[in-house]
């Protein structure tokens, strides 16, 4: 939802009863308030959408204000701590809207991705595992590759492939499970498959410090001086003072 429509759902949720009466105040009724929590709840998403965090907090407030626990409300809240720096009122505040709605799949998938972000990796596992027992979540592929991503951050690498290739058997246009894929089998020395995970990664997404040192890497298997220089020159011009440029200086 827009910020504009965000607004604009306010305004009628909160006025549309006075102009039958003004006396009527649609914060006295149930679906008043559910309405206006709503609307306050979607503005705060739009201003957080925008990089605005403060004026975010603004009607996620009031949105709390007429419910505590509304997860909703907590989960935006959340997210707003989390761009903030501000882990343990994030972590506060998905506790709260997981209290509300403790099966919902977006919600722990949002939450095992701070929790990944914090390196809290169990904990974050724990969540997704959870995400993915909704089996009509829409976003479920990437539930899967963030439970690949963590199993892999665990040492779990045999579980991390097969989550990795749940997702994709989900959602095949997933650049950063393609990758981790390519990663993997790169590793265990299974080179074709990895080359071929890598050419699908290269069609979907823009190309990081990870990936072109993997670039590197596979052209030089493949004996393609051609492709390993190119990739070579774009980390160094891209990303020169990376870990990976260094791995990469390391290895020539």
């Amino acid at each position: 939802m827009t910020l504009r429509v965000a607004l604009l759902l306010l305004f009628v949720s909160l006025s549309a009863g006075c102009v039958l009466s003004g006396d009527f105040n649609p914060l006295k009724t149930s679906k008043g308030r559910d309405e206006a929590r709503e609307a306050y709840v979607q503005l705060g998403l739009g201003y957080l959408q925008q990089g605005m965090t403060e004026r975010a907090k603004v009607p996620l407030k009031k949105a709390l204000e007429l419910d505590e626990s509304d997860a909703d409300a907590n989960a935006a809240l959340a997210l707003v701590f989390q761009a903030e720096m501000e882990p343990e009122l994030a972590d506060q505040h998905y506790r709260k809207a997981l209290a509300a709605r403790p099966s919902d799949a977006r919600i722990l998938n949002n939450y095992g991705s701070f929790l990944f972000e914090e390196k809290r990796y169990k904990d974050a596992y724990q969540r997704f595992e959870q995400a993915a027992a909704d089996t009509l979540y829409p976003e479920r592929s990437r539930v899967f590759e963030n439970l690949g991503m963590t199993a892999a951050m665990l040492g779990e690498r045999d579980l991390a492939r097969q989550h990795l290739e749940k997702a994709l058997r989900l959602n095949r246009q997933q650049p950063r499970a393609l990758l981790e894929m390519a990663e993997l089998s790169f590793e265990d020395r299974h080179y074709v498959p990895a080359r071929d995970y890598y050419d699908r990664f290269s069609l979907l997404s823009e190309q990081n410090a990870r990936s072109l040192l993997l670039g590197v890497r596979l052209a030089t298997v493949f004996e393609d001086r051609d492709k390993a220089a190119s990739y070579g020159l774009q980390l160094k011009r891209l990303y020169p003072g990376t870990p990976e440029y260094q791995q990469y200086l390391s290895e020539q």
